[in-house]
């Protein structure tokens, strides 16, 4: 494994703050939406990201590329990412045809991760694609998906997909970045392929700068550059302890097990309290965050995650 010092990497000039879509969103009234998303924005938020699930667990679940899509239109000044979508379930024809859409609703502003997930192996044998084959499937489609987009001819890779011929147009005006999720060495591999970068979760800082060291320890960079996310949950509060309360329950709840299982790897506390904690991040190589905060009200959320997004900035 690439070791990396820290204290001798450098702070990539822009740092992306971005905001999970507000789970309440869609029970709100149309004017109320653009308020939500006009807040977010004039707080000074970068972006809003979307997970993705076909049929998770007990059929919970969102299509990204969808959500991306209603969300395009209610605040222009918000990009969007995808974080991650689960291409092994989509034929890649239709996946790069729904983001060549997006890129023309909202040119400039889409990113797309991409997982393998796995985390449930039923949501994989409910589309009828056996869990052993998500991550060659994955790798299958994201060459194809990006070669259609950036204009070319495709053939299937012949395993997976069979088919000749395939053409996608318009291509988008501006390139797509993808970051590939994932923790395993297959995963770091993959984005050092075939994307622009990697999206982490649930690692510490060392662990994130040996891993960005070991994606971008190839023969290539991207054409935009190396683009390296990290995704976190957020206690926002006075203090850690208050944001610790508030996470904590909101995590609980969602994943079905103790907090404590991810206390190390979730930033508590008011602005300062959070920065300090991604700012090792940063200087491992980060150069945007997808963040969930949890907090007593959605106003001091937005507006502490923007002042983070300053202190990481200046």
């Amino acid at each position: 494994m690439t070791n990396v010092d820290l204290r001798e990497t450098k702070r990539p000039h822009r740092v992306s703050v971005g905001l999970s879509t507000p789970w309440d969103l869609w029970n709100l009234d149309a004017a109320a939406r653009r308020d939500r998303l006009e807040s977010i924005a004039d707080a000074g938020i970068d972006h809003l990201f979307t997970a993705d699930h076909i049929s998770f667990h007990d059929g919970s679940g969102l299509d990204a590329p969808v959500m991306l899509a209603a969300l395009s239109g209610i605040e222009p000044r918000l990009d969007l990412h995808a974080g991650v979508l689960l291409l092994a379930l989509r034929h890649p024809m239709v996946v790069a045809r729904q983001i060549a859409t997006l890129a023309e609703v909202a040119p400039g502003r889409v990113t797309i991760g991409v997982g393998v997930g796995g985390e449930d192996r039923h949501e994989f044998e409910v589309c009828g694609v056996d869990p052993a084959t998500r991550g060659r499937r994955t790798d299958a489609g994201l060459a194809i998906v990006r070669a259609l987009l950036a204009g070319d001819t495709v053939d299937g890779d012949g395993e997976f997909y069979d088919f000749t011929g395939g053409v996608i147009r318009p291509t988008p005006s501006s390139q797509i970045p993808f970051l590939v999720g994932g923790r395993s060495d297959a995963a770091l591999q993959r984005a050092g392929r075939l994307a622009d970068g990697w999206l982490a979760t649930w690692c510490s800082p060392t662990r994130c700068g040996q891993a960005i060291g070991l994606v971008e320890g190839r023969d290539r960079v991207p054409d935009g550059g190396w683009q390296h996310a990290v995704q976190l949950w957020v206690g926002v509060g006075a203090s850690r302890a208050e944001g610790r309360t508030h996470v904590a329950t909101r995590m609980e709840s969602f994943y079905k097990i103790p907090f404590e299982r991810f206390e190390k790897y979730t930033p508590t506390g008011n602005a300062e309290q959070i920065a300090e904690f991604l700012r090792p991040y940063v200087d491992a190589g980060a150069t945007t965050f997808n963040l969930t905060p949890c907090g007593a009200d959605r106003e001091v959320e937005y507006e502490t995650i923007a002042a983070v997004r300053t202190l990481l900035t200046s």
